[in-house]
């Protein structure tokens, strides 16, 4: 049974002063570069936009994945993945919420999480990253009233933080794209 995921890319990238989901790496769009590695193992695969959305989903075209807008994106990250929830198709085991711009996501981690949720598809699975837990992230279906219950710019994070949580390790989860030195980061990773 294939698990859909949740690709969350409806940000205004104010930091980054243009849309991360287009900025480009290595020959490639951020967003289009996720949605790839997501498409490795899930299906279907909801791409949540809003910031400039008919421009950003250009970067898509040809990708078997459903957009979804949301209207209320100025409210923050939260709005986003509750639009993205309540878009699912019913009668699932649960979803996978992506972020767009974590610059080390790949088809291997996608895969292991997948391999994980065939363990624990009744916990919540998170990443684990210096230090922190986050994204990628499953939620069964019977925590799907939590991400409902979001909004403003608070993610999923508060609902990573008990002893019940099943964790991934996922090197370099920490690299992602917010600002312009995040860039420069990149191009140290990419060379390592």
């Amino acid at each position: 049974m294939s698990i859909p995921a949740i690709v969350l890319a409806a940000g205004a990238s104010r930091r980054l002063g243009s849309p991360k989901q287009l900025v480009e790496l290595s020959g490639e769009l951020l967003l289009r570069r996720t949605v790839l590695a997501v498409l490795s193992g899930c299906a279907p695969v909801l791409v949540v936009l809003g910031y400039k959305a008919d421009e950003v989903s250009v970067s898509l075209v040809g990708l078997p994945v459903t957009l979804v807008v949301n209207e209320g994106w100025r409210e923050g990250i939260g709005s986003s993945i509750r639009v993205g929830v309540e878009a699912l198709p019913n009668n699932i085991e649960g979803a996978l919420l992506f972020v767009c711009d974590q610059i080390a996501l790949d088809k291997k981690l996608v895969m292991r999480l997948l391999e994980v949720q065939s363990w624990h598809s009744e916990s919540i699975i998170a990443c684990e990253y210096a230090g922190i837990r986050g994204t990628p992230a499953y939620f069964p279906d019977k925590d799907f009233y939590k991400l409902k219950t979001l909004s403003g710019d608070r993610g999923a994070g508060k609902f990573l933080q008990s002893d019940t949580v099943v964790l991934v390790q996922f090197p370099r989860g920490e690299y992602d794209i917010d600002c312009q030195e995040d860039l420069l980061k990149y191009l140290k990773f990419n060379d390592n």
